[in-house]
């Protein structure tokens, strides 16, 4: 790809805080579940007294698209960083720090030009930095719903808070999913099943307890490969999904979304008390009686692990998605909220 030399010369300004007169520079796709393109822009940039300093920073580049009932996500990271929302994070739970954004009406098209943050993450999380990270995501969340700072009320492009619900009703409409499961041809073991059917028969009365939560900023893609643990701070990338949603909404993608299936209800066990607890010092969580995480992973992970499963001609990843919804199961019993202190 060509890069233009005047707005990576801006760029580098901005990263260094100092003069830039030249630099040259290697790019290189960065793989992840994004939706935009994602490059990795390395080499030297001389400043205007001679000094030579090595840099990387992170390009991405996101044309027009359109996501089920959320129109405006595909720009949706562009508006945040226009706004003052990055005035509410913390040293400790961040985004990476924006140096330059540019929008092409013509093109339907941004520029992010943003920094690198070389850390840990993916499945190199250790159940350590799961917990780190559910607990900087409850004080962030707490923090913001007791002060409620101005720059919540101009957000205008957020997703809506029945997003969630909207795309469960859409799953369990999709007979390819809801049949299967109720099928005899269905492979899955009989209580994995009776979960899932469960959660249907139940659904009206567990949306309406979800529907009692705090309505919180949820980043909706709150997943171990967004997430870069280092130093014991916590960096969050791909905003696009972000939006209102309910408390312990992100933990659903935390703890179920492509994740350390063998570590699964330890992580469970260990992230729903950190982050109530991390929510607990800003506000009062005592009179909230059920957390309601677990439903929230079934009702947003149970039938699209259905639809992974019968998507795929590959029997390893068949069998993972058959493990990942039993480790769900064994996670119905498990302590998730007995700890919590308050």
């Amino acid at each position: 790809m060509n890069i233009e030399l005047q707005t990576l010369i801006y760029v580098l300004s901005q990263r260094f805080k100092t003069d830039i007169i030249s630099a040259d520079c290697q790019t290189m796709p960065l793989q992840g579940r994004t939706v935009g393109n994602v490059y990795l822009i390395t080499g030297i940039a001389e400043t205007s007294g001679g000094e030579k300093l090595p840099y990387r920073i992170v390009l991405k580049i996101q044309k027009k698209w359109e996501r089920y009932r959320d129109p405006g996500s595909w720009r949706r990271e562009y508006d945040l960083y226009a706004s003052d929302l990055g005035a509410t994070f913390s040293d400790a739970f961040r985004w990476p720090t924006c140096y330059h954004a540019e929008f092409n009406t013509d093109e339907n098209e941004f520029q992010l030009w943003l920094e690198y943050i070389d850390g840990v993450t993916g499945l190199d999380l250790t159940g350590d930095m799961y917990e780190q990270a559910a607990l900087e995501l409850g004080r962030y969340q707490g923090k913001l719903y007791v002060e409620q700072p101005a720059v919540l009320q101009c957000l205008t492009n957020l997703s809506h808070a029945d997003l969630m619900k909207n795309t469960y009703l859409h799953y369990r409409s999709w007979p390819v999913v809801y049949d299967y499961i109720r099928s005899e041809d269905c492979e899955f073991p009989q209580h994995v099943r009776q979960m899932l059917i469960d959660i249907d028969e139940h659904a009206d009365e567990i949306l309406d307890r979800i529907e009692k939560l705090p309505l919180v900023l949820c980043h909706r893609d709150f997943w171990v490969t967004n997430l870069i643990y280092t130093d014991g701070k916590i960096a969050l990338i791909d905003w696009d999904t972000s939006g209102w949603g309910y408390l312990g909404e992100d933990l659903a993608s935390l703890i179920a979304d492509e994740a350390d299936i063998d570590h699964m209800v330890e992580y469970y066990q260990r992230c729903v008390p950190a982050y109530y607890k991390g929510f607990s010092e800003y506000a009062d969580v005592s009179p909230i009686a059920d957390h309601c995480v677990h439903e929230l992973i079934l009702l947003v992970f149970g039938y699209r692990l259905v639809e992974w499963y019968l998507h795929t001609e590959d029997d390893d990843e068949k069998t993972k998605r058959v493990h990942t919804l039993q480790k769900i199961y064994e996670m119905k019993n498990s302590p998730g909220w007995s700890h919590l202190v308050t």
